[in-house]
């Protein structure tokens, strides 16, 4: 049960390869249903609204992620993400609060060209990190991949992704497997379906335990997670929407 919002997140940058048409505006809203085993753990949202850092007007994505029910009487979460980053999607600014059963972060980045300046408001240390120009942080890799077509994607593509997390420049492959037609609680959808290469051992089985479900439209948007856990597995099913760009066409 602990990251729910990080396994949301992390996997939500999982789908794509060449650039097209502005997937996303200001007023999107997800919210998805996180099951661990057969019991429900849990919420998770994702909001995007414009707001105003350093002078600069930036894309402000806000991600939170919460137990629930009986999952609070073995732990509690309360995680909170943050990502400012501007109209090419370079991230300006990334806050990280999580409260997982005890366990507490609270860090600040900020990003400037090839470096980034790690703030760890907890251990009142700064640290000033060298990475690739086109780093991202873990939200807004999400955003700048659902603007990448995926028309001519077949079985088997891969690809590689960068960002920046825990104080390392962190790669991870993408494997395209096909196109489905998803039942979801809100409809069937069709979708494109990734794997995520991972690294086993921090959270997850194996490093091929995690499937994607992601919408075959403009949209992009996440539909389903399944992830094979150290201990026990974990889904993310998407049950609520609003604010989307381009309109949702469910089959039923």
């Amino acid at each position: 049960m602990k990251r729910i919002l990080y396994i949301i997140l992390f996997i939500g940058t999982s789908f794509i390869i060449h650039a097209q048409k502005q997937a996303y505006q200001p007023g999107e809203h997800f919210k998805f249903k996180i099951h661990y085993g057969i019991f429900n753990a849990g919420f998770a949202t994702l909001d995007l609204k414009t707001d105003t850092f350093k002078g600069k007007k930036l894309y402000h994505a806000i991600g939170k992620g919460w137990t629930t029910g009986v999952s609070r009487w073995f732990m509690t979460v309360n995680d909170l993400y943050e990502s400012y980053f501007d109209m090419n999607n370079r991230p300006h600014r990334f806050i990280r609060q999580i409260d997982e059963g005890g366990y507490t972060m609270d860090k600040e980045l900020h990003f400037d060209k090839n470096k980034v300046l790690v703030v760890n408001k907890k251990k009142k240390t700064a640290e000033v990190y060298k990475v690739p120009e086109k780093i991202h942080d873990m939200v807004s890799v999400f955003y700048y991949l659902r603007n990448y077509d995926t028309s001519n994607l077949k079985p088997g593509d891969q690809i590689n992704v960068d960002m920046f997390f825990d104080e390392e420049v962190y790669p991870f492959k993408l494997k395209f497997l096909g196109r489905d037609v998803l039942r979801t609680p809100l409809g069937k959808i069709h979708s494109l379906k990734f794997r995520p290469i991972v690294q086993s051992g921090r959270v997850f089985k194996e490093d091929e335990s995690l499937t994607i479900w992601v919408s075959d439209d403009s949209n992009k948007m996440p539909l389903l997670i399944k992830a094979k856990l150290l201990i026990g597995s974990l889904k993310a099913s998407l049950v609520e929407y609003d604010g989307l760009k381009y309109p949702v066409n469910f089959l039923d």
